[in-house]
């Protein structure tokens, strides 16, 4: 077996007297679309701000692409290639579209306050790539024609796929998607799941999934792992998943027997 992309190895996290996750192992592979789940509460956005270092573990490792996390700044793990989006949706709605993918493509920039000011050619030509690349996402999931309208006037889903876009132009080799199909209707979360398979190819990621939608997470899953109190209670495919007891008990419920 080749080694993981990312491998959280017994990693707890405690806040004071709070254990919120205890000794949970978990791997994802190149190009795995993994689903994360559990009942509010579980632990499941702790472990996102785990990978993304805004937490560090109190005990425990968590490697990307063989090397620790353990000590890096969220920066610092995005520019590694770990890009994340939002429950509640975070883009900069005072910005235009543009502006907001453009502060993504930024975080691999190399050029300093020295050469914007005096705008040097390689400047320059750094500004016109970096326009270049925002318009090619942008076309992909045509927003392209909404490139100058504010974020915050967009319609939801499209809001959505603004803040999926803004990830990818981090060129992350790991998208963490933070419930994206919270408040959308059947028929958005439907175009939701082709657009989640679409990244997943057409860019070569991983995908990590935290999602309540069973019928979301059960349809694109290759793997699920679920969380209880912050304990890993179960991990599978999702048939497997289905057809755990514990995973029934806990959180599924009545669920199981129509996803």
């Amino acid at each position: 077996m080749s080694e993981p992309l990312l491998e959280l190895k017994n990693v707890t996290i405690r806040f004071g007297g709070l254990t919120a996750i205890s000794g949970f192992d978990l791997h994802i592979g190149d190009r795995e679309l993994i689903g994360l789940i559990g009942p509010n509460g579980a632990g499941k956005t702790t472990a996102f701000n785990l990978i993304t270092g805004v937490y560090q573990p109190t005990e425990g490792a968590i490697h990307f692409a063989g090397r620790t996390t353990l000590g890096q700044r969220p920066y610092q793990i995005a520019k590694r290639g770990i890009a994340r989006t939002f429950q509640n949706i975070r883009l900069f709605g005072s910005m235009n579209v543009f502006d907001n993918v453009r502060t993504a493509v930024q975080v691999h920039r190399s050029h300093g306050i020295r050469d914007a000011l005096v705008r040097m050619g390689g400047f320059r030509r750094g500004e016109a790539d970096v326009e270049k690349q925002v318009m090619e996402l942008l076309e992909i999931f045509s927003l392209h024609k909404q490139r100058d309208e504010m974020a915050k006037s967009l319609p939801y889903g499209d809001q959505r796929r603004l803040e999926i876009v803004r990830a990818l132009a981090t060129k992350p080799k790991l998208l963490l998607l933070d419930e994206p199909a919270a408040g959308m209707n059947p028929t958005e979360k439907v175009e939701l799941m082709k657009l989640i398979r679409f990244v997943q190819e057409k860019f070569g990621l991983a995908v990590l999934l935290v999602e309540h939608d069973m019928k979301v997470v059960m349809g694109i899953c290759e793997r699920i792992a679920v969380l209880d109190y912050g304990l890993k209670i179960g991990e599978g495919t999702p048939a497997e998943i289905q057809k755990n007891p514990k995973v029934i008990a806990a959180y599924l419920g009545q669920e199981a027997e129509h996803a």
